[in-house]
């Protein structure tokens, strides 16, 4: 039988991704849907030391179904805190990284020496980017087996700026302050840490910039500082809000947080359903608060068709 070409064509492709077909519905799709399905089911009947799995569904009445959920926000008492205090992080060190993202993007993109040493020096953390090299550098010596953990090399120290704020009383301005400031410079690594993607987002989009824009704001006149309020930030803020949303989900998605801490926490514990049920709650509220953030930010994005 022959197969006109172009058909033949669309079937090399279908057969060079049916292995990831495959593996997406049999290791991503089932289990999906299954978790779903344990947010609604008996966890004290899911525990497998009682005699195995067995999945028993709540009743629909008197809001039973529910209770896995209610277990979250009203019995389980750390749950709620650790949620509080990942929103409360993450709405303090996005606008941090967006903004450091875009300060090194517009450095990185001038015309100097060792400029390509640069950019790879900015973008070596996304390579590098695993658990134990992040604690080693960062000075957490304890989770590597470590003990010498106070001897390490000062040159990661990250309470420096904590110290020096201290030192200088402007620490002990306010409690919220102190608090907000505390936040940020300790975990001052983590932030230059988290932003190679940003920086390399901005980059591109600083370099999509056209010549006859740059042409026409230097026969204007127009200063560095015009021509970086006028010419480009309007063209990368539709990177601003990718780099947003790409920051928030990667905060929300960290394994060290303290919401996915308390999750896995209950895997080993083997609640599946208590699990199941904050794990889908903790999605709802960052899409809740993706949405909600994204509706607004768009409203101030340039875009060259408007």
């Amino acid at each position: 039988m022959k197969i006109p070409y172009e058909r033949r064509k669309s079937l090399y492709g279908y057969g060079f991704i049916s292995v990831w077909l495959i593996g997406t519905l049999l290791w991503f799709l089932v289990p999906l849907i299954e978790s779903i399905c344990y947010c609604f089911m008996d966890n004290d009947q899911l525990r497998p030391q009682s005699g195995g799995m067995r999945k028993v569904w709540l009743a629909f009445s008197d809001g039973e179904w529910l209770a896995n959920f209610k277990h979250a926000f009203t019995v389980d008492p750390e749950f709620k805190q650790a949620l509080l205090s990942v929103l409360k992080d993450t709405a303090l060190t996005t606008p941090m990284i967006l903004i450091f993202s875009l300060f090194i993007a517009v450095i990185l993109n001038q015309k100097f020496k060792g400029r390509g040493f640069a950019r790879a020096i900015f973008f070596l953390p996304v390579i590098i980017a695993t658990g134990p090299v992040y604690n080693i550098i960062s000075g957490n010596m304890s989770t590597t087996g470590a003990d010498s953990g106070a001897q390490f090399s000062t040159l990661f120290q990250t309470d420096i700026v904590d110290e020096l704020l201290q030192f200088l009383g402007v620490m002990n301005i306010s409690d919220h302050l102190t608090e907000i400031i505390n936040t940020v410079v300790t975990n001052i690594f983590g932030l230059v840490w988290s932003s190679g993607i940003q920086i390399l987002i901005f980059l591109a989009a600083l370099q999509n910039i056209p010549v006859s824009a740059k042409e026409a704001a230097s026969m204007e006149g127009a200063t560095a500082w015009e021509y970086f309020w006028k010419i480009t930030l309007p063209y990368v803020s539709p990177m601003i809000l990718a780099n947003f949303i790409y920051t928030v989900i990667d905060s929300f998605t960290k394994t060290d947080n303290a919401v996915m801490l308390r999750v896995l926490a209950l895997k080993k514990d083997m609640d599946y359903a208590h699990m199941a049920a904050m794990t889908w709650s903790y999605f709802a509220i960052v899409m809740i608060f993706v949405g909600i953030v994204a509706v607004i930010v768009n409203k101030y994005i340039f875009y060259e068709n408007d």
